[in-house]
């Protein structure tokens, strides 16, 4: 690999591991499938929205994988589950699952994989500072995307909608969690880094 292609290429994680080629990244993107699968399934049961371990989930893979493969990973866990495999929280899936008031938060999912692929090209998960401003940026895109489909969902069913419900339905009982899983994922990588750093000396 020439100088050229390695400041282009911006490797994260994964590509310590393996060279990038079409089978590698296919592996990959499914590998991150699996993983996110997995911890959808744990989980506290809420309705209208589930405490789960996707969004440690979510985070790990798009920081490892980068943006293009972290997105797509998180695009095709998107796609299989509404095509019916049992993959999203209590091995729920189908196409009624985009009806459903949690819906909004796995299209989000899509969105954070990208950004915090995308810082960790640009090394923010190396060191622990810029690794937990990353990853809290990240973990509030699902949010974003999440809070107004619920709203729109609750409302249409016939649930209260206004903005005090709509939190307390799809924020207030993540917080806890959230910060846990924050924590964890933005320690993670960079002792995932400092660990190799030492193998490679």
């Amino acid at each position: 690999m020439t100088n050229a292609t390695a400041s282009t290429s911006r490797p994260v994680l994964a590509d310590r591991f393996v060279t990038s080629s079409r089978a590698t990244d296919a592996a990959l993107v499914l590998g991150g499938v699996a993983v996110v699968s997995v911890l959808a399934q744990v989980q506290v049961p809420l309705w209208p929205v589930p405490v789960t371990g996707q969004t440690l989930g979510v985070m790990l893979v798009g920081a490892s994988l980068g943006a293009r493969r972290g997105a797509l990973s998180l695009l095709t866990y998107l796609v299989l589950g509404v095509a019916g495999l049992p993959i999203f929280a209590e091995f729920s899936g189908g196409p009624l699952s985009v009806l459903k008031p949690s819906f909004g938060f796995i299209i989000g999912f899509v969105l954070a994989a990208g950004l915090i692929g995308w810082l960790s090209e640009r090394d923010w998960d190396k060191k622990w500072f810029r690794s937990a401003a990353a990853f809290f940026a990240a973990s509030l895109v699902p949010f974003v995307v999440g809070l107004p489909y619920l709203a729109v969902v609750l409302g249409q069913l016939g649930f209260p909608a206004d903005l005090q419900s709509v939190l307390a339905a799809g924020l207030y009982p993540f917080i806890v969690g959230g910060v846990a899983k924050w924590l964890i994922a933005a320690a993670a990588l960079p002792v995932a880094w400092r660990v190799l750093g030492r193998r490679d000396r």
